[in-house]
């Protein structure tokens, strides 16, 4: 998944009022995407490698990235040293093309949003990148990626600034006041593609579960 506002597909998915409508906008977008976020100069997944490596430690496992996509991140997480990583996505087309890449060691259809159907404290580690925003998931989502990060895990996410502003950051500040979180890191907001002009911009937080 992305952020932003990327030609027809991403407004049409931005503008769906069903997830199966998300998950089908997708399908169809997947054969063009990589190209597409490449030259929009898609900056989440590299902002989210970046706080991930700086707060969990190298070879941790498994790994959860959760809106995977075509696997932007997935092979990156490779690269750097995390050698167990499984993919979630609502787009069955994504998905076959993050599989393609050879780097996820299990691959997951589902929606987030919802109860998933993983073990408590199941991951050292989640990554979500341009998942929590427009047309996409809400504040709803945190605290299933909460439950299943195991404690002294890290969470790292994206959020866009209408929905930060709409009721995540008081969901953040409530975690935190109840001892769930810790803000580990939380980077000033950004525009996520700089290539389109009229972006809203995005924040990226790192968070230790406890």
């Amino acid at each position: 998944m992305t952020d932003g506002k990327h030609s027809g597909s991403l407004s049409a998915a931005y503008a769906a009022k069903r997830p199966e409508d998300v998950a089908a906008i997708y399908d169809h977008w997947s054969e063009t995407y990589d190209a597409d976020m490449s030259a929009a100069g898609y900056r989440h997944p590299t902002i989210c490698l970046a706080l991930l490596a700086r707060h969990l430690p190298r070879g941790a496992e498994p790994l959860l990235d959760a809106g995977a996509g075509t696997g932007l991140i997935g092979e990156w997480l490779a690269i750097t040293g995390y050698p167990r990583v499984e993919a979630l996505d609502i787009s069955q087309g994504m998905l076959d093309k993050a599989g393609a890449k050879g780097v996820y060691t299990a691959l997951h259809r589902l929606a987030m949003g919802d109860a998933l159907p993983f073990a408590d404290g199941a991951y050292a580690g989640i990554i979500s990148a341009g998942v929590f925003t427009s047309g996409h998931v809400g504040v709803e989502g945190l605290d299933e990626l909460i439950r299943i990060c195991r404690p002294g895990g890290v969470i790292v996410l994206t959020v866009k600034n209408t929905l930060w502003d709409a009721g995540f950051a008081e969901r953040i500040a409530e975690l935190e006041a109840r001892g769930a979180i810790s803000r580990l890191e939380e980077t000033r907001p950004y525009a996520s593609m700089p290539g389109e002009g009229d972006t809203v911009p995005s924040r990226c937080l790192a968070l230790r579960v406890s």
